[in-house]
């Protein structure tokens, strides 16, 4: 099997002890494990691990866990595949002490499991009869939101199976609350519901079901002629399958209509939650409802409910956008002390905000904890670059700029024209002209109205008439490509930058 007058390192063990496992040949792994001594090749964890999901798969668990052990005995450090293989096994076979032992040495050495064991382990408590245990193990993983859609899924059939319906339901409304409602859970409870007899709820779970699934095609109007026969045959006791014809309605644009349902909801006398109100509060605002969108804020306040990260962020744009200074702050604290704090599209709205409103100090306050943080991108530089140079603070401006340089964050329009507008306002007409032309041939990014603005402010300065400058501009307007050519031959004319001007001008 292995080639004479080669010395075999472990790598090379590793790899055939794994390709002869996979394929059964168990005598084949023995006699490299053998040879392997023989040679005193030295054993490595890699090795170690393979065993362990070998010896697991052939059901073989003590040969698996005195692997653990003699990994130990020989100093090697077992790792995180070490761990998660042998606990699944453990769970899935029903070995609580020896699982919790594991748990135990997992716990002092700060490895965490994944979802499939996760789901193993709550499994097993239940099968075995341990709900408090199975109830603490998956609150436990849920409180650290890194649940998926399938796990809880697996967790509600678990409990459904063995009739604890309680609890399945529980576990439903957790994915509910934390967003990860699906299509799946919906299928699970309807499973679970069969199995206690409760067709009532039953039903209810597979209108829910069907409805999740138009709504995520979204196929709103098809959705609600299930929501429609739901409400009709009583069996709505929540908002969660309003919420997702809401949801989809908003997401085509259909506003009305999602407006609509929401008045349905409470003429119904069904409870909005904080899912809902996001919803429309983003979609109000991202139409520019302002009237609208501050009804549903104060609608969600009335009835106690708290607000959220995703609300806040929603209301950051909507107050950014109409200029409410004063309720833009008070929510962009609110998000600061949340576990989430703002994301950088809202960052970016306060900075232009206070830049409005030459708040440099503030400002600068929210640029410097977005460097801090690696969010700071090229809008916020550009913002900072904006107010400084409306303040006349030019050597502030020119810092940002090259910063800007460095950080390779001058690619797209509103960078370029930041930038040549403040060289051409602080009379850096080289410069100026060199950033209009790595503007047109390194980034391949199209000039606007702006950029010619700052431009012919430049060839003003340089003693070129306003007249001149409209011709310029008329030039373009009739053909681009010589117009740009034009505006090129002359801006090489006044200042010292090489810039070819017998191109075409297409860049």
């Amino acid at each position: 099997m292995l080639t004479k007058g080669i010395m075999p390192t472990t790598v090379t063990f590793n790899t055939m002890i794994h390709i002869c496992g996979n394929n059964g040949h168990l005598d084949e792994v023995k006699s490299l494990i053998q040879k392997m001594q023989e040679l005193r090749c030295p054993a490595d964890t890699r090795t170690y691990n393979i065993l362990i999901s070998l010896h697991t798969k052939h059901d073989d668990i003590d040969m698996a866990a005195q692997c653990l052990r003699k990994m130990k005995e020989e100093q090697l450090e077992p790792d995180l595949v070490s761990y998660r293989t042998l606990l699944y096994a453990f769970s899935i076979r029903h070995m609580v002490t020896e699982a919790e032992d594991l748990l135990s040495e997992m716990d002092e050495k700060g490895l965490e499991i994944d979802e499939y064991t996760q789901s193993a382990l709550t499994r097993m408590y239940i099968d075995v009869g341990l709900l408090e245990k199975s109830w603490l193990w998956f609150m436990r993983f849920h409180g650290t939101g890194n649940m998926t859609s399938e796990c809880y899924s697996a967790t509600i059939d678990a409990y459904g199976e063995r009739g604890y319906i309680s609890e399945a339901e529980e576990v439903f409304l957790c994915s509910q609350k934390n967003k990860k409602l699906s299509v799946l859970e919906f299928n699970v409870m309807i499973k679970a519901y069969g199995y206690v007899k409760n067709f009532v709820k039953a039903y209810r779970c597979s209108y829910g079901s069907l409805i999740q699934i138009l709504a995520g095609a979204d196929l709103a109007a098809k959705a609600q002629h299930y929501l429609n026969k739901m409400q009709e045959a009583g069996l709505i006791s929540d908002c969660i399958t309003y919420c997702a014809v809401i949801s989809s309605y908003a997401k085509s644009g259909r506003l009305d209509m999602a407006k609509k349902l929401y008045n349905e909801m409470i003429e119904f006398e069904v409870k909005p939650d904080v899912i809902v109100y996001g919803i429309l509060i983003n979609a109000s605002a991202e139409a520019g409802n302002t009237e609208e969108a501050i009804g549903y804020i104060d609608a969600m306040r009335k009835s106690g409910l708290p607000g959220n990260a995703v609300i806040y962020n929603s209301l950051i744009k909507l107050y950014t956008r109409v200029g409410y200074l004063k309720e833009a702050e008070e929510t962009y604290k609110l998000l600061l002390s949340s576990d989430t704090g703002p994301d950088v599209y809202c960052s970016n709205c306060m900075i232009d905000l206070y830049c409005e409103h030459s708040m440099a100090k503030q400002a600068e306050e929210i640029f410097r904890r977005m460097k801090r943080n690696g969010e700071a991108n090229e809008f916020a530089y550009a913002m900072m670059l904006c107010m400084y140079k409306r303040l006349g603070r030019f050597q502030e401006a020119s810092r940002v700029a090259r910063e800007m340089r460095t950080l390779g964050l001058l690619s797209n329009l509103l960078s370029y024209n930041s930038v040549i507008g403040l060289y051409s306002l602080d009379g850096r007409f080289n410069d100026a002209v060199a950033t209009f032309k790595e503007m047109l041939d390194d980034g391949g990014v199209l000039p606007d109205d702006f950029t010619f603005k700052s431009l012919g402010l430049v060839l003003v300065k340089c003693g070129i008439s306003k007249r001149a400058v409209a011709r310029l501009e008329a030039g373009l307007k009739k053909d681009y490509q010589s117009g740009l050519q034009a505006w090129l031959i002359a801006l090489c004319t006044i200042v010292d930058v090489e810039v070819d001007c017998e191109e075409d001008g297409s860049h």
